[in-house]
């Protein structure tokens, strides 16, 4: 039976998250924990890229974090972005936090609709006299390489954060029935913690295929894996198994 389910993510920012529906529904309590964590790079990673901030004529942003970084590295540097510099967002919701750093302008923000870069492109492409910077993880995927350059484009990936375990401390209770994960990071950071967690038969729900090939490797008691088809999040797929579990 599933009383407390770990989702290994920052609390939602507001109150209607499905999460908290689930909850309701299924009589469950949701615990939020991330496991891993964001850290920009040093001043000294960033130089060794040999990359000159001001060499670029607009950025690609993936992510909030991309946009966090990218400023911050720019005021480790006393470098003042440009008014002129224009800003290539996958989302209008991350292209509206770039507010929290610059006045937003219409004519030098653009955005996505889908959240993946790869639809970004066409929109790029109508700026093809742009020198691109596109800040990135120090793991990320090289998928769209080829169609950055299939499409002529001017750009140059900069590694400006990684991702790093946010381990457990000693004092943190662990009592939970199914555990949701999102990355092999995720994983890793739970198996690290836990070594005897695959023992203890705890419930795992996974996002992704390389999160459910790290859990399986680990040899975790995977019982929820999204996205699927029927189930395209990962409250859905909850959902989905809590009401069978629940029928039996």
């Amino acid at each position: 039976m599933i009383n407390k389910i770990l989702v290994s993510q920052p609390r939602p920012a507001n109150d209607k998250s499905p999460y908290y529906g689930l909850a309701e529904n299924h009589d469950v309590e949701i615990v939020f924990r991330p496991f891993i964590k964001v850290v920009g790079i040093s001043e000294k990673e960033f130089r060794a890229q040999r990359i000159n901030i001001l060499d670029y004529t607009a950025v690609v942003f993936t992510s909030r974090h991309s946009i966090d970084n990218y400023f911050q590295m720019a005021k480790l540097l006393r470098i003042n972005i440009p008014e002129t510099m224009k800003y290539f967002c996958v989302t209008e919701t991350i292209s509206l936090y770039i507010q929290k750093y610059v006045q937003y302008r219409k004519r030098k923000v653009f955005y996505g609709t889908s959240g993946k870069l790869v639809d970004l492109i066409p929109i790029m492409v109508k700026h093809k006299v742009e020198k691109y910077l596109i800040p990135v993880s120090d793991v990320h995927s090289n998928e769209v390489n080829s169609l950055l350059d299939a499409s002529d484009l001017k750009y140059k990936e900069c590694v400006l954060y990684r991702t790093v375990s946010n381990d457990f401390g000693k004092d943190e209770t662990f009592d939970f029935d199914l555990v949701v994960l999102f990355s092999p990071t995720g994983v890793n950071t739970l198996v690290n913690d836990f070594p005897d967690i695959a023992e203890r038969k705890v419930r795992i729900a996974t996002f992704g295929p390389t999160t459910a090939q790290r859990a399986k490797e680990a040899g975790l008691n995977l019982v929820v894996e999204a996205p699927t088809a029927e189930c395209p999040s990962m409250t859905a797929a909850l959902q989905q198994y809590l009401k069978k579990e629940q029928e039996k």
